[in-house]
């Protein structure tokens, strides 16, 4: 393996000359500098990442942590934090904490001193979890917003995202609507039925709304449909609380016979890639997930650069709607 040492040698001159010029620092001669770099190329030098981090104290990376790194939400929050970090040259480590506040720590524990900042997504988007911990060290929450009104935030309106797709189900003439809930201690799931649970009872009169439990994950879906066709619910519409659940609801009321879109509306919530590519395509609540991820990014990378950010520079996405088959909406996709 090539060393600092070898390209010193085949440069002439120092070590510690070398080091400072591929360093980029400024005491070094444009024209040493120019020989300093030939030599690298020639020998295809690169740098040792561990003992780059020492001499410049910087580690160019930015550690991400997510409840999952499975599944298209969590992957399309990862695009968008690649697409900006890549751009800029810097690397990602990634660490999944499995909801649990205590895996949280944890993983920020281990990522200290490894990274210069932590694009963090709370458990259940609760911010007071991860707070505590990340204040000696650059931090953007994802999904969540901050207490402490000092660290900085990218989150989505999911109350209004709620508001938008219940009001469009009723537009369509929908009046049984049934909503399937998220995790009861997850903040954006708690906003989404708010949101459902309001317009209902502005528009119906409905103050007693039919809420079956989910918990975000594919089989609770598959559970609320096989609910509904056994108990003698009556129902016209459907709101689940996130896509994955929404679209294993439409498999199982299709394979009873149910035709989405006319006997049965459905809709969603994130809009992940999958429910553009379900037949019929899934109406749901665009939150622009890859944005999300892209917007931390570009927080974080200001805050690299020594800007302290205000409060007022964190972001809520406002919601749209993308209208698609499963709510009578045609084969196309129509942005509200």
């Amino acid at each position: 393996m090539v060393t600092i040492r070898d390209v010193a040698k085949a440069a002439g001159v120092s070590v510690a000359t070398a080091s400072r010029a591929l360093n980029g620092m400024s005491i070094v001669t444009a024209k040493t500098r120019e020989k300093i770099e030939a030599a690298a190329t020639a020998l295809d030098y690169v740098p040792h990442s561990g003992a780059r981090s020492l001499t410049k104290r910087k580690t160019d990376t930015i550690g991400v942590i997510l409840p999952d790194l499975f599944g298209e939400f969590f992957s399309e929050i990862i695009r968008g934090i690649d697409l900006v970090t890549h751009r800029a040259g810097k690397s990602l480590l990634l660490g999944n904490m499995h909801g649990s506040a205590e895996e949280t720590a944890q993983a920020i524990r281990a990522m200290r001193g490894r990274v210069d900042g932590l694009l963090v997504m709370p458990p259940n988007s609760r911010a007071d979890t991860v707070e505590a911990v990340t204040r000696d060290i650059p931090t953007v929450l994802l999904n969540a917003q901050g207490t402490d009104d000092v660290t900085p935030f990218v989150s989505v309106d999911n109350y209004a995202g709620a508001r938008l797709v219940t009001n469009h189900l009723i537009d369509r003439g929908a009046r049984n609507i049934i909503h399937i809930a998220g995790p009861a201690n997850n903040r954006d799931a708690r906003e989404r039925q708010r949101g459902y649970c309001d317009v209902l009872a502005e528009r119906t009169g409905n103050g007693s709304p039919l809420i079956l439990p989910g918990d975000f994950r594919d089989d609770a879906g598959r559970e609320a449909a096989r609910l509904l066709l056994t108990s003698g619910i009556t129902f016209d519409a459907v709101f689940a609380s996130n896509d994955m659940m929404a679209v294993e609801l439409m498999s199982e009321l299709r394979v009873a016979g149910l035709q989405i879109g006319s006997d049965i509306l459905v809709a969603g919530f994130d809009d992940i890639p999958l429910a553009r590519h379900v037949t019929p395509g899934l109406t749901t609540v665009h939150s622009d997930i890859t944005r999300v991820g892209s917007t931390a990014a570009e927080l974080m990378l200001r805050m690299m650069e020594g800007e302290t950010l205000e409060r007022d520079q964190s972001l809520i996405i406002a919601p749209t709607l993308a209208i698609r088959g499963s709510s009578g909406g045609g084969a196309g996709t129509a942005r509200t």
